[in-house]
């Protein structure tokens, strides 16, 4: 593939994604340079009480050892980064910092990935103009799903394709706390194990009432028709103690109880999350633990089913490296 072209990243969030994201481009610096012709690489990692600075390819110092935090006009000039990697919580408290910093690099040029769902969904339209305006891409598979491609999807790789329908199961929380319930755990018990593995937050609500998985079926709306996310309604159906019942009597009809997102084109701007019966035979019956799911239908096409992914730190952090990669990487012939 020729030479690797150096692609310099400023890194905000320094969690179990950010570090996991780090880690893993330390590890696999060498081959993905070999693989895809560049070689993403953390000059800056900035977090909400400081950032450190790195030359490239030392480790990143304990917290103790990080200076005050600086603009990041300021730390994108000092390190040239062509890439903004955004590993943040979604929670409101940080929803306008993360929006304005993904709003400044994109209007300087600066590609911008991300993990965090917050600001993505409340700023569309600002994120898509800043965009433009700075000649950057921004990019979400970790949004959208962790290490699910759903995005790429539902981005490029149905144009043309007819898609119609959009039908999901994007909460691999959920989904494992469903085959607990049908297994005669009780809702309390099921989330403590979800917990206990680490798939599950500390604070379940958002997977639980529906609104995590619909918020991944409006990103993935917008990037296939369109739409602007922060105007789609949102019907969901949460799953509560009494679903424990629900769940066991389903099970004993040889069929699994999913909680599943949808979005139509018939049904514009509305996103519905419903505890559904699935059969076998249907992709999102055969879902196991805590996996996941995008049915994407296309009558003339047919459906194309996209599932799996590692539903973790690492797994988040790997829809980062990936993205980073397709910012940066260069694209001639089969590539």
């Amino acid at each position: 593939m020729g030479e690797a072209s150096q692609a310099d990243v400023v890194l905000s969030g320094y969690g179990p994604v950010g570090r996991a994201f780090v880690a893993h481009l330390a590890r696999q610096g060498d081959e993905l340079a070999r693989r895809h012709g560049v070689r993403p690489r953390v000059r800056a990692v900035r977090a909400s009480s400081g950032q450190c600075l790195l030359g490239g390819g030392e480790p990143v110092p304990p917290r103790s050892e990080w200076g005050p935090p600086a603009s990041l006009g300021e730390t994108l000039d000092r390190t040239g980064a062509r890439v903004f990697v955004q590993a943040v919580p979604s929670s409101p408290e940080l929803r306008q910092q993360a929006a304005d910093e993904a709003v400044e690099a994109l209007s300087r040029g600066v590609h911008v990935v991300t993990a965090t769902k917050s600001h993505v969904l409340g700023h569309w339209r600002e994120l898509a103009e800043a965009a433009r305006a700075g000649g950057a891409m921004i990019r979400i598979s970790g949004a959208t799903g962790a290490a699910l491609p759903a995005a790429d999807l539902s981005r490029t790789a149905l144009r043309g394709m007819g898609c119609e329908t959009i039908r999901a199961c994007p909460n691999g929380t959920v989904t494992f706390v469903l085959d607990r319930l049908a297994q005669g755990d009780s809702l309390g018990d099921a989330v403590r194990e979800a917990q206990r593995r680490g798939i599950a937050e500390t604070d379940p609500s958002a997977d639980l009432s529906g609104a995590d998985a619909a918020t991944k079926v409006r990103l993935l709306a917008a990037l296939a028709w369109g739409w602007d996310p922060t105007a789609v309604r949102v019907r969901a159906q949460p799953v509560i103690e009494d679903t424990a019942g629900r769940a066991l009597a389903v099970m004993s009809r040889g069929r699994r109880l999913r909680a599943v997102a949808g979005a139509s084109l018939d049904r514009p701007h509305l996103v519905e999350v419903r505890l559904e019966e699935t059969e076998p035979g249907d992709p999102l019956h055969a879902l196991d633990g805590p996996e996941k799911a995008v049915v994407f239908g296309c009558p003339d096409a047919g459906d194309v089913v996209v599932s799996g992914g590692r539903s973790s730190p690492l797994g988040a952090a790997l829809a980062l490296v990936k993205d980073t990669i397709e910012v940066t990487a260069p694209r001639v012939g089969f590539f």
